[in-house]
């Protein structure tokens, strides 16, 4: 066999894998939302997003938008669902923008503050895209990102905690990567 041939099947296979992997950390995403659903505003989501970005960078992308995409099939395309084509892509977007060698130690406290930080922001993130399609001005807009702020609070802190655990579980992931690469 030729090494091009060689090549073609390397690219080939790492392709299949690659779709395998990331629909299972898209329904992985998925299946985590539906099972802290008897939560409020508890998820592990935001962590998932934060690991899969410091693994996959920009191909992180891709279970993301097939967690969107499932969870519009399942729960239906309704006017909740127009903000999740943007709001995971913000966290995301500040996770490729830190440094990609931050040391253990600053990343430990780095991420899960992220984390939070977008629990903090998600009614900021959503309601823009509700006062459009509701036509709320800007004055009822702030008001409906005021009275969600609670919430905001309590996604937060479970956005924090499960932060905590982005370290540990990106070091696990980067290792079965290293893994399979070697074989």
């Amino acid at each position: 066999m030729s090494s091009s041939m060689r090549a073609n099947r390397t690219r080939a296979s790492a392709t299949v894998r690659d779709t395998a992997i990331f629909a299972m950390l898209g329904a992985l995403m998925f299946a985590s939302k539906i099972a802290f659903e008897v939560l409020p505003n508890i998820h592990i989501l935001g962590m998932l997003i934060i690991v899969y970005t410091l693994v996959y960078r920009a191909r992180a992308l891709i279970p993301i938008y097939i967690f969107v995409a499932l969870t519009g099939v399942y729960a239906g395309f309704s006017y909740w669902w127009v903000p999740y084509l943007y709001i995971w892509a913000v966290l995301w977007g500040a996770t490729m923008l830190l440094p990609r060698n931050m040391p253990k130690k600053v990343g430990a406290i780095v991420y899960p503050l992220l984390c939070a930080i977008h629990g903090l922001g998600y009614g900021v993130l959503y309601a823009p895209t509700q006062a459009l399609m509701f036509g709320l001005n800007f004055e009822q807009m702030l008001i409906w990102i005021a009275t969600g702020f609670p919430f905001d609070v309590v996604h937060s802190i479970g956005n924090f905690v499960s932060g905590l655990l982005i370290i540990p579980l990106s070091e696990l992931l980067f290792k079965l990567e290293r893994g399979f690469l070697r074989q």
